[in-house]
């Protein structure tokens, strides 16, 4: 028997409106919105328990127990190997509280953090979730898990839990159990740093934003015809020259090597590995305009502000170009712990295809001499790349024979169909910001596709997971970002993480509008999208 206070007739209501099966789905995944229905405004509480997002594989309230409250006592336990995810959600509860939240060794009550064993179906990145009277326990294999866990604990309590400064509370977490592991291992962002540039506190403020909804990649496009923006020694004019401007003709910038390492180690901190991008042999005007040598006829074309494509190319047949190239994959990879290097391969339409294979068939050794694997847009799979390198597919059809052959033949495939994933394509005709060659992307269009299922051919089994470019060439700032990021963002990270029998759009978008008053107390400029009941 169960029951809404302030709603005596729900249960034979529904019951006579429904069979029974889809008011057990209902209850599973997502609410009373999966029947199109919404909760009772009293019913906030444990209805917290169906807001996350991404949806988590089983839900088990309990509405018999009662739920934890925070209070100025309570403290945050944490195992050996625990202690940072710990100082991570005390830094997000204590300005909004007022409480000190001090960190300690496990013990019972309050929050606890606890590495240990757990079923292995939750592999590294997966947790369980208990919340009963005496307090919360978070226990997972990794901290990798733990971090997954905590940010499904944010959600649970209110969102005004997420300001900056001192809120009223009551801090209440729901009863029950959560139990939550991911779909896909690689759940990716993506943003432009070269059309325009950001600077080191708005690429921190992003990944705050995106670790909240289990993001751990990012991938920084960090050089393109337009600027060029980390440091490479011994090749100075890069950031003397091609660093100089942007889309517009702004000032441009770049990062030193310490600011790049510095956006590794806060990265990490919240779960996410960056993937650093240099765009090649196309998309490299502003290495063209900082080196004359590495055009074919000597001569640096001029800086260039607009937002034209493929007019650009390394000169395939000179040697320095492989001496820049292996110079420039060496020093990212020393600035890079994490397992991956883009090296782009798209839009190369001033290079001949057999140049174009030429090129690669000589680059894809320097990235495996790096102990790095390779990613690039599904293009450079048409040269021979070794089985290790990822193609990211980023076409408006859902059938490529590229892509399928690639996977046939042992490559992992990262899905960013641009129709669908492109997060800097405009909602409607109104949106002020963005373009609109792949057509408009509103937030149904960005939730309602399979990745398991959405290229021909495709097996699930070659699917390394989903990717959500954010191309700046009419973004200028954190706003701007935003903006075009939520709600949409939440969308590609809910498909990469949630299993496929959560998927529905009614749930969805419901626990979507939770997400509203969460994102207003992180100061998060969002789309008001009038598909989300906000």
């Amino acid at each position: 028997m169960w029951s809404i206070p302030g709603c005596p007739n729900l249960r034979e209501d529904l019951v006579s409106r429904f069979p029974a099966s889809r008011l057990l789905t209902a209850l599973a995944i997502g609410g009373l919105a999966v029947l199109g229905l919404d909760a009772p405004a009293n019913a906030t509480e444990e209805s917290r328990m169906y807001q996350v997002v991404p949806a988590p594989v089983s839900v088990a309230p309990d509405r018999h127990g009662g739920g934890f409250e925070l209070t100025r006592d309570t403290v945050i336990g944490a195992s050996r190997g625990a202690r940072g995810v710990g100082e991570f959600l005390a830094g997000v509860l204590r300005p909004s509280t007022g409480y000190r939240l001090p960190v300690v060794t496990n013990r019972p009550g309050g929050i606890n953090l606890t590495l240990g064993y757990v079923s292995p179906r939750l592999g590294t990145e997966g947790y369980e979730l208990t919340v009963d009277r005496r307090g919360v326990t978070v226990r997972a294999r990794t901290s990798a898990g733990l971090f997954s866990g905590v940010q499904t604990l944010r959600q649970l309590l209110p969102g005004r839990v997420e300001s900056r400064t001192k809120q009223r509370g009551p801090w209440a977490v729901p009863a029950g159990r959560i139990v939550d592991y991911p779909r896909f291992a690689y759940r990716g962002a993506m943003l432009d740093v070269a059309r325009h540039f950001f600077t080191p506190v708005e690429v921190k403020r992003y990944i705050d934003q995106i670790a909240l909804y289990k993001i751990n990649r990012l991938h920084l496009h960090l050089a393109d015809d337009q600027g060029w923006r980390i440091q490479i020694d011994g090749w100075p004019r890069l950031t003397e020259i091609g660093a100089s401007t942007e889309v517009g003709g702004g000032p441009g910038g770049y990062y030193t090597k310490a600011q790049f390492r510095d956006l590794v180690s806060y990265a990490a901190a919240r779960n996410i590995t960056i993937v650093p991008e240099i765009d090649m042999p196309g998309h490299t005007n502003a290495a063209l305009a900082s080196y004359a040598e590495l055009n074919c006829d000597g001569v640096a074309p001029p800086l260039y502000t607009g937002t034209d494509v493929g007019f650009s190319s390394l000169c395939i047949d000179k040697e320095i170009t492989y001496t820049f190239v292996r110079d420039v994959i060496n020093q990212l990879a020393e600035l890079t712990p994490g397992p991956f290097l883009h090296i782009g391969g798209d839009e190369a339409h001033s290079t001949t295809e057999p140049d174009f294979i030429k090129f690669f068939d000589r680059v894809f050794p320097m990235v495996e001499a790096t102990g790095k694997r390779a990613v690039g847009w599904h293009e450079y799979l048409k040269a021979t790349p070794p089985t290790s390198a990822v193609g990211q597919f980023w076409g408006t059809e859902p059938s490529n024979d590229l892509v399928t052959e690639a996977a046939a033949a042992g490559h992992k495939i990262l899905l960013s169909p641009a129709n669908k994933a492109y997060i800097d394509q405009k909602y409607d005709e109104n949106t002020p910001l963005g373009l609109s060659w792949a057509g408009f992307t509103e937030v149904d269009d960005a939730y309602d596709w399979n990745p398991g299922a959405y290229v021909e051919n495709l097996p699930v089994s070659a699917v390394l997971g989903v990717e959500a470019p954010l191309w700046s060439e009419t973004l200028e700032n954190s706003d701007n970002i935003e903006f075009m990021a939520f709600p949409r963002l939440p969308a590609i990270a809910e498909l990469g993480w949630s299993p496929w029998s959560t998927h529905n759009w009614a749930s969805f978008r419901t626990r979507l509008a939770a997400q509203g008053p969460r994102w207003e107390s992180m100061g998060v400029d969002f789309y008001r999208s009038p598909q989300i009941p906000w």
